[in-house]
């Protein structure tokens, strides 16, 4: 399976990590279903890397923990980083927010490449990146797929799923860019506001548009 020479938009040097094959995003808002579609992309036989995931890998370096033992040792328990330390440090002071942030993202590029490794030689990879458009780095995609359901379904989605109150999910969905802003800037958009099959057969036929056997 190979990306259509048309969703080819970007040279190597103007790609994430510089990569030598295509790269498509897969984005959303929280709560609007982004790693179902993400499974479903899967199941279809899409080589496809979690940014999530790959943060986690980092976190389980030797250096980063050696890095965080000695910046930040209360985050740290034997030889186990504390999350939910870590978030409380994180949230509450932008400078720390940023440092943790920049040691990660310096160790993301050699994580990517050697995930990308594990997948074979794939002709084009899918990458679900939460903070896409909040980072800015869409000119860095080939191709971007927005996972879309409305702010009324999000609301509903975090009341429902993590027992938040209307307020509460109002205010976690602020702290994002607002998921019909992402409409506005995304190449295509799958829409979740229905049941999963609705999703699943906008995938497939997306999947038929954007690639060829």
């Amino acid at each position: 399976m190979k990306l259509k020479d048309k969703f080819i938009k970007l040279n190597k040097a103007d790609r994430l990590y510089e990569l030598d094959i295509p790269i498509i995003a897969l984005t959303g808002g929280i709560a609007t279903g982004k790693s179902t579609a993400a499974q479903f992309f899967l199941q279809k036989g899409i080589p496809l890397l979690d940014a999530d995931k790959l943060v986690k890998i980092v976190y389980q370096k030797e250096a980063v923990k050696e890095y965080l033992q000695k910046k930040f040792p209360q985050v740290i328990e034997g030889n186990s980083i504390n999350f939910k330390s870590l978030r409380s440090l994180f949230f509450s002071d932008l400078e720390v927010k940023k440092e943790i942030e920049n040691l990660i993202y310096s160790y993301l590029p050699e994580v990517f490449r050697q995930e990308l490794e594990r997948l074979g030689s794939p002709s084009f990879v899918l990458y679900d990146i939460p903070l896409l458009f909040e980072k800015n780095l869409e000119h860095k995609f080939d191709v971007n797929i927005l996972v879309y359901a409305s702010p009324e379904i999000q609301i509903q989605r975090l009341m429902s799923r993590d027992q938040h109150t209307r307020e509460e999910a109002v205010n976690i969905i602020s702290h994002q860019i607002s998921i019909d802003e992402k409409k506005k800037r995304a190449d295509f958009i799958l829409d979740n506001g229905k049941d999963p099959r609705f999703l699943e057969d906008q995938i497939v036929a997306l999947i038929n548009c954007l690639t060829k056997m």
